[in-house]
């Protein structure tokens, strides 16, 4: 089966939402439960800004969604299958872990 360019290119993108350290510290903060912006920043040790810019990325990725409850934004993962895939990573990085941990080729 033929895989078209702009599959991988989106599935690119999507990946992408997952390889950066505050936005996988942000997914794991909200993993079990919705949280508040202010309680990810306190979770992660992160600041207002760079939270936020990483919570847009994540929102306009399609891999959390934000619910309005009075004067407070609710962050949560959209669904079950997001929650399915870090676990996975966890799973996967088990049996790779030392084989990862001893590669530079790809750090950021």
């Amino acid at each position: 089966m033929k895989q078209h360019t702009a599959n991988f290119d989106t599935k690119m993108k999507l990946i992408h939402g997952f390889s950066n350290k505050t936005r996988m510290q942000i997914l794991e903060c909200i993993k079990e439960e919705e949280k508040t912006v202010s309680q990810i920043i306190e979770e992660t040790k992160g600041n207002q800004s760079n939270i936020s810019q990483h919570l847009a990325c994540l929102k306009g990725c399609g891999i959390i969604v934000g619910r309005n409850e009075g004067k407070y934004m609710y962050y949560s993962l959209r669904n079950q299958h997001i929650r399915d895939l870090l676990s996975m990573f966890d799973v996967v990085l088990e049996d790779v872990e030392n084989d990862v941990a001893c590669c530079d080729r790809h750090m950021d």
